[in-house]
């Protein structure tokens, strides 16, 4: 939680505002928020409404000059964002107005993106709509994953945030319309939704590029899940392979001891795997199991 850190040595943080704790994990625990467990550390009051409507006189009672929202995942009602002096600050994960909406780093995993960033802006009523405060770029690797990269921009988003402040102390802080940062505004304005079933399906038929990038989109959590011979599975790690297959899409075949899959072109070599009902194993300890005589 790098925002959270920025702002408890730089600023009074009188709240802190999360989801309510979930059931998780086989036992289905109630487990906090990673925010909460942060806040609760540094000694800062949480706060965790089922409802932010139901949070609104609270909040007013505080007398904050800014709100900071980060990957909140719900809307803030208008109420709410014209309760602070300064309005609310966001930090975003992608160079906005491109990969609005609920789940921006998968999809620019997913769409094979070279160049990625943080952005800062101005929350109106809209989804990610208000102006631009700050933004930086930064380039997206080749073999980044969803986890890697959510670290990598929260750390980024943090940094911006600091300068954000530093600019709005001093008056120095402006502000510009997301239209004018779109070569075409009708198109570059891209909304992306929370993750469904079907988003989490390999797709076979897909070059091996494009399947290793929803792999490398959905990865540690919650994993892009395919049918390897009969088995349902999680695949945790892959790695796409250059050469000409022969064999039907999604049809399992060993590469040396490795395990691979056949694509639409090219191949997929699985280096990571959770079996449904067992443990994660490497993709040769999954291949030996798989091939192993009958």
């Amino acid at each position: 939680m790098p925002s959270l850190h920025v702002l408890a040595a730089r600023t009074e943080v009188l709240g802190v505002v999360t989801q309510p704790d979930r059931p998780a994990g086989r036992g289905q625990r109630m487990q906090p928020t990673a925010v909460k467990s942060v806040a609760t550390e540094l000694g800062r009051t949480v706060y965790e409404p089922e409802r932010m409507r139901d949070v609104v006189e609270t909040l007013r009672e505080l007398h904050v000059d800014l709100f900071v929202v980060a990957s909140y995942g719900k809307f803030l009602p208008q109420v709410l964002l014209d309760l602070p002096q300064l309005g609310a600050f966001n930090v975003h994960p992608s160079l906005l107005p491109l990969y609005r909406g609920a789940t921006p780093l998968q999809a620019q995993i997913r769409d094979r993106c070279t160049t990625t960033g943080a952005t800062i802006i101005a929350m109106d009523a809209g989804m990610d709509t208000g102006d631009v405060l700050l933004r930086e770029s930064t380039p997206l690797g080749p073999r980044e994953t969803y986890g890697e990269l959510e670290q990598r921009l929260s750390e980024l988003g943090a940094h911006l945030l600091l300068r954000t402040l530093e600019l709005a102390q001093s008056g120095r802080l402006a502000r510009v319309k997301q239209s004018t940062l779109a070569s075409q505004p009708e198109i570059d304005a891209t909304m992306t939704h929370p993750l469904r079933s079907d988003d989490l399906r390999v797709d076979w038929s897909q070059s091996a590029l494009q399947v290793d990038a929803l792999v490398r989109s959905l990865s540690p959590q919650p994993c892009a899940r395919a049918q390897i011979g009969d088995i349902l599975c999680k695949i945790v790690e892959a790695q796409p392979l250059d050469d000409v297959v022969r064999q039907p899409a999604g049809t399992p075949f060993r590469a040396g001891s490795a395990l691979a899959i056949a694509c639409g072109s090219g191949a997929l070599q699985i280096e990571r795997v959770i079996p449904a009902n067992r443990s994660a194993m490497s993709g040769e300890a999954f291949a030996a199991s798989l091939f192993a005589p009958r």
